[in-house]
């Protein structure tokens, strides 16, 4: 079966509903056979299609500005008893793990154990003041994201690979709005809001009770506009990288609260030393690294209020040293006149995403598929959790997304894996968020409004007859 994709509607009232479909099954399966592996055969050639606003070379709409910004919201609802997602055609879906609380990001340790950070904001004592912060605060209560932390990581362990987890322990708890997760040897490491702290770690452990070490801080409030705080070591295990989100949409507080913030930071767990590894990415949400090339990537949660159709948030590779735009300019060098004073020297230093993944979609889950249990097609691809927008009519995102990579870059449009999150009357069932491979080759997707973990692999071949 195809994915829903959202209709164009009329007008924008400050919450406004939209329409796609919502399957509710107690386990999900597309009709037809298994995803389709390109490998068994020449395919005629043709020109790649890309949705507007998507791809490698995105066409770019003139920025809209307007006095009241655009606030269409899916209210949160959460899924039924028997409510799930739709995967695409040739692929199904599992609960792996429901009743958690807000899960955010997922870390699959060697043994094939899985944990979930179930986490939200922390306090923000500056950051909804006036106007804008009131009317913030009520958008993200109506959206699912004002729900207290739990500020702890649950493992689930599935013993007998049915794609079910049957244990589920608290690996840890007490932490600081966690999000990111590590683990490097024997150490276990956690990107709180406002500091990466460490444990000591055993193959097997079901609970860490060792107190926190602090390995370095982090920017944190009293603002803290965008918390979250993504994480990977390298394959060394020698540095820690941590995607930090900027201050403010663009930087309307002034750069001086913008310190160590909008970029990628480079720890070195050892000393605790950290430096801008790169810059000017306005909310750096989730990274992996590519199999093949080893080159860091990241998607970005780009900027507000420049209509429906800009900026596009986006899929990149990282280099050291290079600088993506935020605040001054947009998907390279397309000047944000609303930053002041202007700085045309960094924009000419602005460095182009590598793809667009379309406005507002709010990518918070990246991960490079690795695993041999779905078709060769998808190996190296990339799978990206679109969390779903609250500021364009009509809505856009909501949806699990896998982008293919050929030698080790983008190598066509982006396919719709696992969808349906927004029923028909506009409400959200769920919201994906962070994505991971899982020991036996699924692909693991948290669901902080269905507060669930759904398992994403091929469907079973119908038997003969």
């Amino acid at each position: 079966m195809r994915l829903p994709r959202f209709p164009p509607t009329r007008g924008c009232a400050l919450v406004a509903l939209g329409a796609v479909l919502l399957a509710a099954l107690s386990a999900c399966t597309s009709d037809g056979p298994p995803p389709s592996d390109s490998t068994q055969g020449p395919a005629p050639a043709r020109p790649l299609a890309y949705a507007p606003g998507t791809g490698p070379s995105p066409e770019l709409p003139a920025p809209e500005g307007s006095l009241i910004p655009t606030v269409r919201i899916a209210p949160a609802i959460g899924w039924p008893d028997d409510g799930m997602p739709v995967p695409a055609d040739g692929f199904s879906v599992t609960p792996f793990a429901r009743g958690l609380d807000h899960p955010r990001t997922l870390y699959v340790l060697p043994n094939g154990d899985v944990l979930v950070a179930e986490t939200n904001a922390p306090p923000k004592p500056d950051g909804a003041k006036g106007i804008k912060g009131a009317v913030m605060k009520s958008v993200m209560k109506k959206a699912g994201a004002a729900v207290p932390s739990a500020d702890r990581i649950t493992l689930l362990r599935d013993e007998d690979g049915d794609g079910v987890a049957e244990t589920r322990t608290v690996f840890l708890e007490n932490l600081m709005s966690p999000f990111g997760m590590a683990l490097v040897g024997d150490t276990f490491f956690v990107a709180n809001a406002d500091a990466v702290v460490k444990f000591p770690y055993s193959t097997g452990q079901t609970r860490i009770d060792a107190a926190p070490e602090k390995v370095a801080d982090l920017p944190g409030g009293p603002i803290n506009h965008h918390w979250t705080k993504a994480m990977v070591a390298s394959r060394d295990g020698k540095r820690l990288y941590v995607g930090v989100g900027s201050n403010s949409n663009v930087a309307e507080r002034g750069m001086a609260v913008e310190a160590m913030r909008a970029a990628i930071l480079e720890v070195d767990p050892a000393t605790g030393s950290t430096r801008v590894f790169a810059s000017g990415l306005r909310n750096p949400t989730a990274m992996d690294w590519h199999p093949r090339t080893g080159a860091l990537w990241t998607v970005v949660n780009e900027r507000d209020e420049l209509g429906n159709d800009l900026v596009p948030d986006y899929l990149t590779s990282v280099r050291d040293g290079a600088f993506y735009g935020w605040p001054w300019s947009y998907f390279g060098q397309h000047v944000d006149t609303r930053v002041e004073p202007r700085n045309p020297a960094m924009v000419a230093k602005a460095v182009a995403p590598d793809y667009a993944l379309g406005a507002h979609v709010a990518p918070l889950g990246l991960a490079f598929y690795t695993g041999s249990l779905l078709p060769a097609r998808y190996r190296e691809g990339a799978f990206i959790g679109l969390h779903g927008s609250w500021n364009r009519d009509p809505l856009s995102g909501y949806s699990v997304a896998f982008v293919p990579f050929s030698n080790g870059i983008p190598s066509g449009p982006m396919e719709d894996v696992l969808g349906s999150f927004v029923n028909e009357e506009g409400q959200a069932r769920g919201r994906p968020v962070g994505v991971a491979i899982d020991a036996r080759g699924g692909v693991l997707v948290a669901d902080d409004v269905g507060n669930a973990v759904w398992r994403l692999a091929p469907a079973a071949l119908p038997k003969p007859r």
